[in-house]
């Protein structure tokens, strides 16, 4: 089977690169820009860091702020019925995951007005048309949504969320300047750095994993080990650091999926609203224990990764050990909780247990795994 990798058309890097996108929408002729952005950012100045650029170029736009951080089904059944009476003809999505999700899944019923009840694109929908043209900005160095193929969409009255995967959906441009991403809390910015760290170490064990991908996933952890920490302080380097570092872990685990640390998070952003890149933070290190017998060496270059000395003369138990203290210590460092113990609780277990096992990122862990083994997981968190 062909290993396929799938990228945006056009990327752009460093600082004051929002400054490309009125030239881009101006130079391929379209009219008007349907914005989506959540509130947090609109008030706070950060979405105007790229409408101001618009307005002073003359490209006409509509703001869309119906998002919230785990984004609904009716957010996104919202944003359609909103871009159809906008008159836009293409979309600018600034934010993290949650703003870049819904434009996703705006872009793609648009084009695609069969799967309007969005459930139906759980999966891998096949989908005929690509997604309204669109261009991503992040404002977080965390889920990487502007260069991957996947999007997650919360299911209120089930209380679940599920995973759509679909190369129509990627964006064609990815605008990726460090400067939209100066203003992020320290919480946030740590939660949303493990959640690329968690891209990056599922991405290189995951069973699809292959040369291309393990080389972006390698870099990508060496790069997070080096800067997280600096961009937790707000210093350049490190917001830099993270902003390519986020990105090119999404060009890899994109093409080859995750596993079951995001196959649990995901239950618990639908059921607690907890933050993903706190609760993939939280769950990496125990279930890169649980993965290490069906990994090989990859722990020892994920350690030596991590900035981890010896590691060619360390065995593979002390290698493994290695390189899951590396990623607890730096979980500690940028303050992340050590446990579920707040976040969980006990009758939950049993029903987080089966969504996970039925999320769409479970097949590709590298070990294979249980409803009863995903919930003795969770206990051992608690």
């Amino acid at each position: 089977m062909a290993a396929r990798i799938v990228l945006n058309t056009i990327s752009y890097h460093g600082k004051g690169a929002i400054a490309e996108i009125p030239g881009i929408l101006k130079t391929r002729g379209y009219q008007k820009a349907f914005v989506c952005s959540d509130p947090d950012l609109i008030r706070f100045g950060v979405t105007g860091k790229v409408t101001d650029l618009l307005e002073k170029e003359g490209v006409a736009y509509e703001l869309f702020s119906d998002i919230k951080p785990n984004p609904t089904i009716e957010n996104v059944q919202a944003g359609v019925e909103a871009y159809k009476n906008s008159g836009a003809d293409c979309i600018v999505t600034i934010g993290g995951g949650s703003s870049m999700d819904t434009a996703k899944g705006i872009g793609i019923i648009i084009t695609n007005p069969e799967y309007a009840d969005v459930r139906s694109l759980e999966g891998v929908a096949p989908t005929k048309n690509h997604a309204v043209f669109t261009i991503a900005v992040p404002t977080t160095a965390g889920t990487a949504a502007e260069v991957t193929i996947n999007y997650v969409i919360t299911d209120v009255e089930k209380k679940r969320k599920f995973v759509c995967v679909d190369t129509n959906d990627i964006p064609e441009i990815a605008v990726v300047d460090p400067d939209m991403m100066a203003t992020m809390p320290k919480s946030l910015t740590a939660a949303t750095g493990m959640d690329a760290l968690t891209h990056a170490i599922e991405g290189y064990i995951t069973k699809a994993a292959w040369d291309m991908t393990d080389m972006f996933h390698l870099h990508a952890i060496e790069l997070i080990a080096k800067h997280l920490r600096g961009a937790v302080e707000n210093t350049p380097e490190g917001r830099e650091g993270m902003a390519l570092a986020q990105y090119v872990a999404g060009m890899g685990f994109s093409n080859v999926g995750l596993g079951i640390v995001h196959s649990m998070a995901h239950g618990l952003g639908a059921l607690y609203d907890t933050p993903h890149g706190v609760a993939n933070a939280i769950i990496l290190p125990t279930i890169m224990e649980y993965n290490a017998p069906c990994t090989g060496e990859k722990y020892r270059d994920i350690a030596k990764a991590m900035g981890v000395a010896g590691t060619e003369s360390m065995t593979q138990d002390e290698y493994r050990k290695a390189a899951v203290e590396a990623v607890k210590q730096l979980a500690a460092d940028v303050g992340i909780p050590a446990d579920l113990k707040e976040i969980v609780k006990d009758e939950d277990v049993q029903f987080l247990a089966e969504s996970a096992y039925a999320d769409a990122c479970r097949p590709g862990n590298p070990r294979d795994t249980s409803v009863e083994e995903i919930a003795a997981l969770y206990r051992s968190l608690m």
